[in-house]
Order: C-alpha cells, then structure tokens, then sequence
C-alpha cells in the first residue's frame, strides 16, 4: 500500500516509519526538520522516500501527491501548549493554515490519520477522560487539534474521505528495539527535559507547581509509551479501512504518574542526580489527567504494553545514551 506521512522525522512518526516498511509498505515521508532529526531518514530502503519541506509549499505538495498515496499519516505540527500562548501566529499558520491547505489535496477515498491531543478537552470535567467529554481547549495549541478535527469532520462528508482522529494523551519512551537514533530537538515535555539535564545538555529542570491535591503535591498525567501508539495507529489504519468509517478515539495508558515519580524513577534508573528546583504553578495545569482507554479497547482491541514508568523511563534514557 502506498502510504504518505507528513512529519515523518519527529517523534512518533519516525517509529512508525520503522513498523510500515516491517509490513512492505511503501512510503512517501515530508519533513522540515525544524523539530525532526535527520538520522530519523531512512536511508536504505527502495520503499522510502523523503521530501524536506513544508506541507504549505506547492511543490512539496506536488511532489508527495504525485506519490498516489492511499493512506495518509498527519504528524506534521507545532506541540508546545505554553508556546502556544505565547506565538499563536506560528502555530496558526503551521497547524491550521498549512493543515488546512494540505487537506484541500487530498481524494475522495483517501484514508487520513490524523494526530490529534487530549489538549483538545481542557481541563477535566470528571475522570477519567473519554471522548464524549466536553470539548474545551485550555490552550491554543488545543485549539488548532480541535478546529482541524472539525474540518475533517467537513471534509469527510463533503469529499468522501475517511479518518481517524487520535487523541493522545502524553506520548513517551523510545524504540523498545532500539532502532529509533535520532532524539527529538527543543523539547518541552517533562520526560525529555529530564533526559537532557540526565545528559548535561541542562543544568536543571523546574517542578511547576508542588502543593495539588495529589499524593506527593506534583501533577498526575497519564504516559502512553510511544510504541504502543505506533501499533495503535496502525489498528486503526486497519480498522477505517475495513470499516469505511470514521474513528475518534482516546490513547492513554489510564494510570497517572506524578512529576516526582518520574523523576525518582529516572535518577535511579540514569544513576544521574538529575536537579529539580520548585516553581510556581502554571496556568490552566489541572492536577491530574488522566485517560478512558475503554473505546480503544473495544473498537481497536488495543491496550498498552510498555507503558510503565521502568519502560517509559529506560527506553529513553537508552535512546539518550545512544544519541550522546
């Protein structure tokens, strides 16, 4: 099957890369690599192609739609939700216009899937988190995964293509086969920062917030480890396919994890002292996220296997230690 992926260097998608060639896939793959490493390019396969570039530019856009492809993989986007607030315009223009754009190209009959954030509900109205909670982005960031979730809603009935859109909750961890090289570039989630201080790339990293009402004081969210989210793709891949119907659908993992039980975890697991000073709370953070998986499990007969703190935190600090 020919089989396009926009972002096909950042984080998930370059695990994902990895699982279709597996299954003899042939793949159209852009990237601008402004977030995305270069080693992530798959350099020996004849099934892979890459275009750097953005998916706003018209000969990037000719160039992968003259590829045909069937199926259609959508990473590309900015992700930092306190970016977000801070530079709208770039996240306008990245993740709506240029999305927006995009998705003007794609045929009747096309399958998309689409890379879609629990940020797209705000702050929790009753946990755990399904997808019938009310729709209420704290941040731009969820703004722009909910507004081009409804324009796929449009287009599917306008243009006859068929989605899924993927509501992940906080991907984490690395290749459990090691076969993922390049680290991701400027992070801004709690697990890479840690690993950058573990590696000496930073002198420390802040706790934002030490007094909610949880059981050590520090936010609760729920960890989907990354290759449990490659194969949940790849499930629903199948199952829009199959089904000819639309998908919307949680990705977590439906335990929480504190801030500082991921950092005791990873000094132990790094032997690093890895420092940590308190901050103030950030605005809009709830104190615990956490995830209904339940419909994944139904429809997708799909449940996580590597997503507990030991494999989250390993698997990381073993794609760190390689990167070094």
């Amino acid at each position: 099957m020919r089989i396009g992926i926009t972002g096909g260097a950042g984080y998930i998608a370059s695990h994902l890369v990895h699982e279709l060639l597996k299954e003899d896939h042939e793949l159209c793959v852009i990237d601008n690599l402004s977030t995305g490493s270069s080693k992530n390019i798959v350099r020996d396969s004849p099934k892979y192609k890459f275009i750097e570039g953005n998916i706003s530019d018209e000969a990037v856009i000719d160039s992968f739609f003259s590829f045909e492809p069937q199926v259609i993989f959508h990473f590309a986007a900015f992700k930092a939700a306190g970016e977000s607030m801070r530079k709208p315009a770039i996240y306008s223009e990245n993740n709506v216009r240029a999305s927006f754009k995009f998705l003007e190209h794609i045929q009747e009959g096309t399958f998309l899937i689409f890379s879609s954030s629990a940020a797209v509900y705000g702050n929790p109205e009753y946990l755990p988190m399904d997808e019938k909670h009310p729709l209420n982005p704290e941040n731009y960031y969820g703004f722009t995964k909910k507004i081009f979730e409804e324009n796929l809603e449009w287009y599917s009935r306008i243009q006859g293509i068929f989605y899924a859109s993927l509501r992940y909750f906080n991907a984490a961890g690395y290749d459990m086969g090691g076969r993922v090289s390049g680290i991701e570039r400027f992070p801004n989630n709690l697990l890479p920062i840690i690993m950058e201080v573990a590696c000496g790339h930073r002198p420390e990293f802040e706790i934002f917030g030490t007094d909610y009402d949880t059981p050590d004081g520090t936010c609760v969210r729920d960890y989907i480890h990354v290759n449990d989210l490659v194969r949940a793709h790849l499930l629903a891949m199948d199952h829009i396919i199959q089904k000819k119907e639309n998908l919307i659908v949680n990705l977590g993992s439906e335990n929480g994890l504190s801030v500082s039980q991921i950092l005791e975890a990873a000094r132990e697991i790094t032997g690093q002292k890895i420092s940590a000073k308190r901050a103030g709370r950030r605005p809009g953070d709830p104190p615990i996220l956490i995830a209904s998986a339940e419909k994944a499990r139904r429809v997708l007969g799909w449940k996580p296997e590597f997503s507990d703190c030991g494999s989250l935190v390993k698997s990381m600090w073993d794609a760190y230690r390689r990167d070094v």
